[in-house]
């Protein structure tokens, strides 16, 4: 009798975790990355006369050739290449950039051998920023498929000669799902955190015009706001005017959910400021992609590619972003800022 129970019980045990594989194996996951990077300063060595980009000339005070252009592209499509190779081969299927000059630097960028076989495609406007530097979107056509795009200019009542970047707006399929991302680089904090607000603060307002836009069509779209908004999750220009929060349960009507504070509240920074790390670099997401029963894609984590060889090693700098540039001396790095992801997972049966 206790044989026939031993086998009973040891059959019951082998049937529960065949159960449970076969459950495993029916709700197998999609892997799909979001990212944004700012790549500081990818200019190319031609001189636009109708920006300010002398520093970025072979006569400027960078020196900047075509031998450093080739470094920095190198440097800049490896990163790229790099980012969320932990959960996918295919790396990041859409990537928001900013400081990139114009779009030649960005076909220059995507035919580098690193990248190359990705076959990224290019969504770019010109901004009226004074230095020329603009936002833009890469993305992988295996992955996305564009419906629409459109550039939004930021203002400030009253302030007609204040400018800056634009934001960029892109609308398509991602694998089949309408997704919407919002591209972004806030007005820096030059002059001072107080002094420069009303530039974020208008930034922020018009992220929220364009995402309000877009759930008034649809109540459950999905859209990823992303950039250097040169404040941290905690400042009242996200928290307020965005109406972003880090908290996922207990949010709000209304209210969008910022992946990035939990990271700044933890001490890993996207960018060092006075030798504090904070996360500059940010991705917001709209309620539509909120995890539920990831019946369709929804959020999962945010990641800061932070990988050793984007920092510097040793000094007084150590763990700090490996630059391009350093007090105005050639590094040869990669960027200030390290690159930041969203994985984004789906059930597939």
């Amino acid at each position: 009798m206790k044989r026939i129970i031993v086998w009973m019980m040891a059959a019951l045990a082998l049937f529960l975790n065949l159960k449970t594989a076969v459950a495993q194996k029916e709700h197998a996951y999609k892997i799909s990355l979001v990212g944004f990077y700012n790549l500081e300063n990818l200019f190319d060595t031609i001189d636009d006369p109708l920006t300010n980009d002398e520093e970025f000339l072979p006569d400027g005070a960078n020196q900047w050739n075509t031998e450093k252009y080739m470094a920095k592209l190198h440097n800049m499509a490896y990163a790229i290449s790099t980012i969320g190779l932990d959960y996918t081969p295919d790396g990041v299927a859409v990537l928001g950039l900013s400081e990139i000059e114009n779009r030649h630097v960005l076909e220059d960028l995507v035919a580098q051998p690193e990248i190359a076989a990705r076959n990224y495609q290019i969504v770019h406007y010109d901004s009226p920023d004074r230095r020329g530097v603009d936002v833009a979107m890469l993305y992988n056509p295996k992955y996305f498929t564009v419906t629409g795009s459109k550039s939004y200019r930021t203002v400030i009542p009253g302030e007609p000669d204040f400018i800056t970047r634009d934001q960029l707006l892109v609308s398509g399929l991602f694998d089949g799902e309408p997704m919407h991302f919002i591209v972004m680089h806030w007005p820096s904090r030059y002059g001072g955190e107080k002094r420069s607000m009303p530039g974020r603060l208008a930034a922020a307002a018009l992220c929220r015009h364009i995402a309000d836009s877009l759930m008034a069509d649809d109540a459950n779209a999905k859209v990823v706001m992303m950039g250097d908004l040169n404040d941290y999750p905690t400042n009242k220009t996200i928290t307020k005017h965005l109406r972003a929060t880090g908290y996922l349960k207990g949010l709000k009507e209304g209210e969008f959910f910022n992946p990035m504070y939990d990271l700044h509240m933890n001490g890993i920074g996207t960018n060092y400021y006075s030798d504090v790390p904070g996360v500059l670099d940010q991705t917001i997401i709209t309620p539509g992609l909120f995890p539920t029963d990831y019946s369709t894609y929804q959020f999962k984590n945010a990641m800061v590619h932070n990988k050793e060889f984007l920092k510097q090693h040793g000094g007084r700098y150590n763990g700090f972003p490996f630059r391009t540039f350093g007090s105005g001396v050639w590094m040869g790095g990669y960027s200030d800022h390290f690159p930041v992801y969203l994985i984004l997972l789906k059930k597939v049966e």
